[in-house]
């Protein structure tokens, strides 16, 4: 399916907008569509998103494929900017926002700001600009408190309360998402992320990401931190597999599967005890200070569900949806790609 899609889309290249295009996942999306002979908007203010992530992608697609690039330096709290980024816009992958649990805590209003307000204004923008869908980044934790049975796939049907301000407002993001949808008739599709790793993911900071934190942790010989006891369990997705899912909810001609919401994961759950040891092995080949390395405790953060796993079923059946990395083939790419970048 997906590769019916990468053929359709060269054979017809059409303009998107990114938002939060300098993040993680936003410039992976920009790679990939600049790869396929797309015309990308993208918008990003740098509150956490990196300019020498937009430079890495330029270095990887070329001069030529670049120049079908303009880039925007705005927030998506600004209408003004949201409608002059959507103008002429095929399709919208908002990626834009305040985007973990523990930032959100320190400033909820903050996140109620950027997550709440931004995408109003992203809403607003492509209904008036008339684009033919938009995709956006949902979150696994607005399952909430009904992801604390491991081994129980959470479906999208059913969730439980919001256990932090960031579960909250991705929460209301589907709700806005589904009053557009009936409201005006635009076609919305939400993207409920699992813990998504990969290239590009910033490893420092009172916020990174575990894979990342870890990986830089292990090779300067770091004290390697697990929140809780460890058994808590996570449903990691690698970046390719998000990426496929949002040009397949993009351009699904699927009248079934636009305004819906749907898991972006892999339906396999590792505990952050297993996590730590399958990154020690592989990563002590290339550092021998790792070998017999062992983690330290410390308290669980708050707001974290303690279990999660994703049910895929439905993405599988409405957009034709199948994973390529499992979490071990995802770990291997990443730290292929950075022994590469190292040397």
């Amino acid at each position: 399916m997906i590769e019916h899609v990468r053929a359709a889309l060269k054979a017809a290249p059409k303009r998107w907008l990114v938002t939060g295009v300098a993040g993680f996942i936003g410039s992976n999306l920009l790679e990939e569509l600049l790869m396929l002979g797309q015309a990308v908007i993208g918008l990003d203010n740098f509150s956490s998103g990196y300019k020498h992530n937009l430079d890495h992608v330029h270095v990887i697609v070329g001069e030529q494929a670049w120049q079908r690039f303009k880039f925007i330096e705005g927030d998506i709290c600004d209408l003004d900017v949201c409608r002059e980024a959507a103008f002429g816009v095929d399709y919208v992958l908002h990626h834009a926002a305040l985007s973990n649990v523990p930032q959100s805590i320190d400033d909820p209003i903050g996140a109620n700001r950027i997550n709440i307000d931004g995408f109003l204004n992203i809403l607003v923008a492509s209904r008036d600009a008339n684009v033919r869908r938009l995709v956006y980044a949902a979150s696994s934790s607005t399952y909430g408190d009904n992801g604390d049975l491991p081994g129980r796939p959470n479906v999208e049907e059913k969730i439980g309360k919001p256990m932090s301000p960031y579960a909250v407002t991705k929460y209301v993001n589907e709700l806005y998402a589904d009053v557009f949808s009936r409201s005006y008739g635009l076609e919305t599709i939400g993207l409920r992320y699992f813990n998504v790793f990969g290239p590009r993911q910033d490893p420092e900071g009172a916020y990174a990401a575990v894979i990342p934190k870890w990986i830089a942790s292990m090779i300067k010989n770091e004290v390697v931190y697990i929140n809780g006891t460890g058994e808590t369990t996570r449903d990691f997705c690698y970046i390719d597999n998000v990426v496929q899912m949002n040009l397949l909810a993009a351009t699904s001609s699927n009248p079934q599967a636009s305004n819906q919401i749907y898991n972006a994961a892999v339906n396999a759950s590792i505990n952050l005890n297993e996590l730590f040891e399958l990154l020690r092995s592989k990563l002590e080949k290339e550092y021998d200070h790792l070998k017999g390395l062992k983690p330290k405790y410390r308290d669980f953060r708050p707001g974290d569900v303690k279990h999660s796993q994703a049910d895929i079923s439905k993405a599988r059946q409405l957009l034709g949806y199948m994973p390529t990395h499992t979490i071990e083939r995802g770990i291997n790419e990443l730290l292929v790609r950075h022994k590469r970048e190292l040397s």
